[in-house]
């Protein structure tokens, strides 16, 4: 028995061939979408708490210690002065300090850190606050869209990202506590605090090295981010034709509404051409229909124009209207390359128009 595959249950639709138009990406940035990595905060982030450990340790916890001093010592007097029974009260104000000077200690490196994420994410993305993602949306919640997600090209990057995190967090940390191995066993010989800050040190310095490695995979996930990110924002030819339908209009309706428009324009002209005083040929290329009244216009302006078809219909309606036709190749080439209807003649043209006028005039028996 053959059995017959249909290939294009394989295939994605419509090639996505076409670069993405700035109208898609503005639209996809006012919808969250744009291209960052989770990565380049997080690693920062790391690298910024590290690195304040390691230089303000010290400070951070002889804070601590002076406030477990300040609170036992208080619990100390309260005890006596309560003969070893402390009320409610005083135990939940006592508490509260407590917590309130914890507070003020972390809180310089609450601020670096929130600050360190927020400028690494606006220098990946720019500004641009919006709410969108935030709005539910039920397609995330139909199963099928979500088994795709899960065995989708970004999960499995994911997961490998995940797995050289996870390696590379085992290798420096074995490779940094190997060389370090030696120090662990003189804590036996030195005093508490002293161990508590070699502690300190040492646990900073291995976070140092992790985080400086995971800038080496953030940098790459911003990589293949930007990368993924112009692979899903590619288009159709449909979608371009469709975009540039919605934006610009059916090109096909546009060009009707233009011809109906000059054909409406034409008409007008045509009707006007009676009102000329004379047509100046080429004479079978070019036809321009001036006309000139001195006592409402300072000069002769051009009436009607045309080239081939349009300028043999002027003439026949100049004709059946007795209107006077004179050729002159260079004047009438000029007026039609550089004169609209309804413009003036330009200086420059004057002498030769007027002498065309003088003429026409002479033979009607009017004076110009």
């Amino acid at each position: 028995m053959l059995w017959k595959f249909n290939l294009q249950f394989f295939a994605g639709g419509d090639d996505k061939t076409e670069e993405p138009t700035s109208k898609k990406l503005d639209d996809a940035r006012k919808e969250g979408q744009v291209a960052k990595s989770k990565e380049i905060p997080s690693c920062l982030c790391l690298l910024a708490m590290f690195l304040i450990l390691k230089f303000w340790a010290g400070r951070m916890g002889s804070q601590f210690i002076g406030v477990m001093k300040y609170v036992y010592g208080d619990l100390s007097e309260y005890a006596k002065f309560y003969e070893g029974r402390m009320p409610a009260t005083n135990m939940f104000f006592l508490f509260r300090s407590m917590i309130y000077q914890i507070i003020l200690i972390l809180l310089p490196v609450l601020l670096i850190g929130f600050l360190v994420a927020f400028l690494s994410n606006l220098v990946q993305v720019q500004w641009n606050p919006t709410a969108k993602p935030l709005q539910p949306k039920f397609s995330k919640m139909n199963p099928l869209s979500g088994f795709k997600r899960i065995f989708s090209l970004n999960s499995i990057v994911e997961l490998i990202k995940s797995l050289v995190k996870v390696g590379l967090i085992f290798y420096i940390s074995y490779s940094f506590i190997r060389d370090s191995y030696m120090v662990l066993f003189s804590f036996y010989d030195i005093p508490l605090m002293q161990a508590i800050g070699l502690v300190g040190e040492l646990v900073s310095d291995l976070g140092i090295r992790i985080s400086a490695f995971f800038i080496i995979v953030a940098a790459a996930d911003f990589g293949y981010q930007k990368w993924k990110f112009h692979k899903d924002m590619m288009m159709t030819k449909q979608e371009v034709k469709d975009e540039y339908k919605n934006t610009e209009g059916d090109p096909q309706i546009k060009g009707k509404i233009r011809q109906r428009m000059q054909e409406a324009s034409r008409r007008r002209m045509m009707a006007d051409i009676p009102k000329a005083d004379v047509v100046i040929t080429n004479p079978t290329h070019y036809a321009v229909a001036i006309r000139y009244n001195p006592e409402e216009m300072e000069a002769p302006y051009v009436l009607a124009k045309g080239e081939g078809y349009l300028a043999q219909r002027i003439k026949q309606v100049a004709g059946e209207n007795d209107i006077r036709m004179v050729e002159n190749k260079p004047l009438a080439r000029m007026l039609y390359h550089n004169v609209e209807i309804g413009e003036m003649v330009p200086p420059e043209l004057y002498q030769a128009v007027a002498e065309v006028l003088a003429f026409v005039y002479s033979l009607q028996g009017r004076v110009s």
